[in-house]
């Protein structure tokens, strides 16, 4: 793969699930190199896929390992739940047949209404283990298609769309201490395939996510010169689709999923650096950012 310079880069997009963590447990000298980007005051915001945890969970977890991160409703940290959350708030969704864990569905509803008596008006999907088998599948299918008991009590009209929603269509995982896991992709796909329709993608590799998340940035006056990079251990999920769209600089690290020759397999867009870790490309950053502070 052939190496390009680096551009100056202005902030950065931080993955979580194998990039930053396995689980609970941190990457090589993650938590000690993150620490090192806040103290530069080096722009950042993490970047998360999440759908088997609610935020605050997830939250929770990285300040367990050791992490330094903001809580409540920080900007610093944007999840596919935030975006499914607005989602539903702005096109009136009532009742959406969630494949999502107990915490993360509570997250999507709070603050809102969900009316337990409407019919099914929308299907989520995120990685929700326990729900993908054939009852939960069927009833979503069914769902999807107009055929859903609750769709006939009340009269519904079976040729209006529903909208197929997944959090991220990752085919897999890192599953910490058991290798790869499949991810909610697959299940995604058996529903599109079923019903001969598209889902549409709430985070990553989405663009929308990516620009809501650099909008975030650019409203507290960032440096505007330079590049977004982002950085993550899934070359399609992590740094595909928008980003790719939106030109960031894409780093691909070796943890988590990563497994060799991903970077470079057929049907791949490759990545602009690959480094070994997160305080791999953090050390260098920070490093050439320190050398063109001093030219300036």
């Amino acid at each position: 793969m052939a190496v390009r310079p680096r551009p100056k880069i202005r902030a950065l997009l931080i993955d979580i699930s194998g990039t930053l963590m396995i689980g609970s447990t941190p990457t090589q000298e993650a938590v000690q190199a993150l620490a090192e980007l806040r103290r530069s005051k080096f722009p950042f915001r993490f970047c998360s896929n999440t759908s088997k945890e609610s935020t605050s969970v997830l939250q929770k977890r990285m300040l367990d390992a050791g992490f330094d991160v903001q809580t409540g409703e920080s900007q610093e940290l944007w999840t596919s739940l935030k975006a499914v959350r607005s989602l539903i708030r702005s096109r009136g969704l009532k009742r959406p047949y969630f494949l999502l864990s107990e915490s993360a569905k509570d997250e999507c509803i709070s603050g809102g209404l969900y009316d337990h008596s409407a019919p099914y008006d929308a299907v989520i999907v995120g990685l929700a283990p326990a729900l993908f088998d054939y009852d939960h599948l069927n009833s979503a299918f069914r769902i999807l298609v107009g055929e859903h008991d609750s769709q006939k009590r009340c009269g519904e009209d079976p040729k209006a769309s529903i909208p197929l929603i997944a959090l991220h269509k990752a085919r897999y995982l890192e599953s910490s201490g058991h290798g790869l896991a499949l991810g909610p992709g697959p299940f995604v796909t058996a529903l599109e395939n079923a019903t001969e329709r598209e889902a549409e993608v709430l985070g990553k590799p989405s663009k929308a996510f990516f620009q809501t998340v650099i909008e975030s940035l650019d409203c507290e006056g960032y440096d505007s010169e330079g590049c977004i990079a982002v950085i993550g251990d899934d070359v399609r999920t992590d740094l595909g689709g928008g980003a790719i769209d939106l030109c960031l600089w894409r780093i691909l690290v070796k943890t988590g999923k990563y497994r060799p020759g991903d970077e470079c397999r057929e049907g791949v867009h490759p990545p602009d650096e690959v480094c070994d870790s997160f305080a791999d490309f953090v050390n260098k950053l920070l490093s050439a950012h320190v050398a063109q502070c001093s030219k300036e």
